[in-house]
């Protein structure tokens, strides 16, 4: 569950207030709007790398408003990735994991698992810059899934591929939400991604959040 309670936070000269809206448990949800509306500023609040001035945030049902973002329970995908271009796509994979200090034999396990179900298997061993966009999103979303979030946070993250690397994630995301039911929030603009991923719909538009 994602519950944002009369939130008011500042980017700059940029201001979003009193915005309020919750993702059931376990919904796919897609947050639209145009650019430059303050849907990514939202995000990152909710994620916590973005402080708020006002109002208060519940994640899995615990207020988590104060905390850092690393105690929020959250993957996070932005929308310019940020792959690590020294780790390979295994360390990626571990990362969220190995910083938690978890037991190699269940690092290992949950890689291989990460793998199979982003079909990556065969990459393990490469670096970022020699992936394709639809293999660099793979990646991404590997590392974010990594500890088994109870939230998953994507910023666009079909905008930059191509039609047929976009319909392949796009059968990812479907496959990621039928297996793990994890609550995820994800903006786009792509009508199409809404169809095939959304059992909820929101759009950012004048300061507000309303249910479409």
């Amino acid at each position: 569950m994602i519950k944002v309670d009369q939130v008011t936070v500042h980017a700059g000269d940029f201001e979003l207030t009193d915005i309020s809206f919750e993702v059931p448990t376990g919904d796919y949800c897609m947050l639209m709007g145009r650019s430059g509306c303050g849907k990514t500023t939202l995000l990152e609040s909710i994620c916590g790398l973005r402080k708020i001035s006002a109002g208060r945030i519940f994640l899995m049902g615990q207020e988590v408003t104060h905390e850092r973002a690393a105690n929020r329970g959250i993957g996070f995908v932005p929308q310019d990735l940020a792959l690590f271009p020294t780790m390979t796509v295994r360390e990626h994979l571990a990362f969220a994991l190995t910083l938690r200090k978890t037991e190699k034999k269940t690092i290992d396990r949950r890689v291989a698992e990460l793998s199979e179900l982003l079909d990556i298997v065969d990459l393990l061993d490469r670096k970022p810059a020699g992936l394709s966009g639809g293999e660099s999103q793979r990646v991404a979303l590997g590392r974010a899934l990594s500890a088994a979030p109870g939230i998953l946070c994507l910023d666009e993250p079909l905008s930059s591929l191509d039609a047929e690397a976009r319909q392949e994630i796009c059968d990812l995301l479907r496959r990621i939400k039928q297996e793990t039911h994890v609550t995820t929030l994800h903006i786009t603009h792509n009508n199409l991604e809404t169809e095939v991923l959304a059992d909820q719909l929101l759009r950012l538009e004048g300061g507000a959040v309303r249910l479409l």
